[in-house]
C-alpha cells in the first residue's frame, strides 16, 4: 500500500523530515519526505497498512517543536517499489 501525506503547520524547520524518516525506518517503510515551497512537509510512503497507520499518528504529533494543524491523507495511490526512505 502507499499513503501520501501534506502536513501543515509549523513543520519546517523543527526537524520534521528527520523525525518522519526516523519513524519510517523503524516501521520499515519506504518513501521519501520533503519541504513544500508554500511551508508544508509532503510524505509519500509504501509497505503494510498498519505500519502506514503508524506513520500517520506520529507525524500527527510531529516531533518537539512542531505545530501540526493539518494531515490530508490520499490512500489511492499504488506502491512505487521504493527502496528505503529518504529525505529529499
Amino acid at each position: 500500500m502507499r499513503v501520501r501525506l501534506v502536513v501543515s503547520g509549523r513543520v519546517q524547520g523543527v526537524g520534521f523530515r528527520e523525525f518522519t524518516r526516523r519513524t519510517a525506518h523503524r516501521l520499515h517503510l519506504a518513501g521519501w519526505v520533503r519541504n513544500l515551497d508554500d511551508g508544508r512537509v509532503e510524505v509519500v510512503a509504501d509497505g503494510e497498512r498498519p505500519a502506514l497507520e503508524a506513520l500517520v499518528t506520529a507525524v500527527q504529533d510531529g516531533p518537539p517543536g512542531a505545530v501540526v494543524r493539518g494531515v490530508s491523507q490520499d490512500w489511492n495511490e499504488m506502491p512505487d517499489q521504493e527502496k528505503e526512505f529518504v529525505i529529499r
